[in-house]
């Protein structure tokens, strides 16, 4: 098992450190890390050059955390007799390498995004149903504020708090280990965003506004 759990977290890692940002911006001859806000993330990239090359770094980043998280449970349920527990945590491991690779490029000087995408394929593998929920609250205070980071924040808060609270209204239960990752990730996002923070308390955070 923690043979597997290595492998997979190394391969996740070399999945989510292949910025989209960064290969998507530099087709438009744009380095997308001396432009904006210089993070090589989706938002940045809507920001500076347009809704569709911003859609698809979007998209692609989602699709990365759901092959980096999905790969090895797809591999191991075909191949192994190991338990669902035990699956679950390699899978994990396959997330969090997906994560940090995003965040921590190797191929960017150890510079990467803000997770936020990656995030939410993941957890379409991991916790289906809080993050469905979580993408829900997203678009509803992003479309209150339009702010993409508060709404990111808010996104990564209620994670915890839909595997807590989701048991006492409906027939879905999480396990100890399910809640007490879901409250990992929603730490991990508040760290990763928190210059946004303290931009939106200063009241200094950029925010999308509809152009007339």
């Amino acid at each position: 098992m923690f043979a597997a759990i290595g492998i997979f977290a190394l391969l996740g890692y070399l999945i989510g450190s292949v910025n989209f940002a960064v290969l998507v911006a530099k087709k438009h001859g744009i380095d997308i890390l001396k432009e904006g806000s210089g993070n090589p993330g989706a938002t940045n990239v809507k920001r500076v050059l347009g809704k569709g090359p911003g859609n698809l770094v979007f998209a692609l980043d989602v699709l990365k955390g759901f092959v980096g998280t999905g790969l090895p449970y797809l591999l191991i349920s075909k191949n192994s007799h190991s338990g669902q527990e035990v699956i679950f945590l390699i899978c994990v491991a396959g997330f969090v390498g997906t994560l940090l690779g995003h965040c921590f490029s190797c191929f960017l000087q150890f510079k990467g995004g803000k997770g936020v995408a990656s995030t939410i394929g993941g957890l379409l593998v991991l916790l289906t149903v809080p993050i469905l929920i979580g993408a829900a609250i997203w678009a509803l205070v992003f479309l209150v504020s339009r702010y993409v980071s508060l709404a990111s924040i808010a996104l990564g808060i209620s994670l915890p708090l839909s595997c807590w609270l989701l048991p006492l209204f409906s027939k879905l239960s999480f396990s100890q280990p399910e809640f007490v990752f879901a409250a990992a990730i929603a730490a991990f996002n508040l760290w990763t965003h928190r210059s946004n923070i303290g931009r939106l308390l200063n009241g200094t955070e950029n925010r999308f506004v509809k152009k007339a």
